[in-house]
């Protein structure tokens, strides 16, 4: 069986601290039509390289029925600015417009099967997986993207049509896993199809 959640596949139910100090779970987003779960951080050079199409991507597709909600997995103790405290510094600098959930167990992680940051898992409203992958083939410099697979799963399925590809290696840096190599992938991992 493979590491990260296979299309088709339920969202995983989590419980999660959010920067607004309130616990957030994934019924919370019961109404929402279409579901992203990105999983993100506050160091990774290729997140910080996102940060715009994160934002770009939120404002456009807030408004058609998409819920994002961003959530950070990595271990603190080594990478000490992923703490929460520093999560509540980033999403108020940053003036997050979505929710940003600290999975201090890293357990919502190993279920979703999150490899990389940022990691992007959009679910249906039935929350069934639809398409797992990156926002495009460029996280780090904006300038040398030549896809956008995120935007085409959504629009697809806003067009009620299969997600035409619904699988791609996510780029970035690895999660940060408790007690583990810095650039440590579990030995099942199995992104592509």
């Amino acid at each position: 069986m493979a590491f990260t959640l296979q299309i088709g596949a339920e969202a995983p139910a989590f419980e999660l601290m959010g920067t607004d100090d309130k616990i957030h779970r994934l019924w919370d987003y019961d109404a929402a039509p279409f579901l992203v779960v990105a999983f993100t951080c506050n160091h990774c050079p290729y997140v910080i390289g996102n940060e715009s199409r994160e934002r770009a991507f939120v404002d456009k597709y807030a408004k058609r029925g998409v819920t994002y909600v961003a959530v950070n997995s990595n271990d603190t103790r080594d990478y000490p600015t992923d703490d929460f405290p520093h999560m509540k510094e980033r999403a108020a600098d940053l003036k997050f417009t979505w929710h940003y959930l600290h999975d201090a167990t890293q357990e919502v992680a190993k279920k979703y099967g999150a490899i990389k940051t940022p990691h992007f898992f959009l679910f249906d409203a039935d929350r069934k997986l639809r398409y797992v992958g990156r926002m495009d083939d460029s996280p780090r410099d904006i300038t040398k993207a030549t896809t956008h697979e995120l935007a085409d799963a959504v629009e697809d399925l806003l067009a009620m049509r299969e997600v035409r590809v619904p699988v791609t290696e996510a780029i970035g840096c690895t999660v940060k896993w408790r007690g583990k190599p810095p650039k440590f992938i579990p030995t099942d991992v199995c992104d592509l199809q």
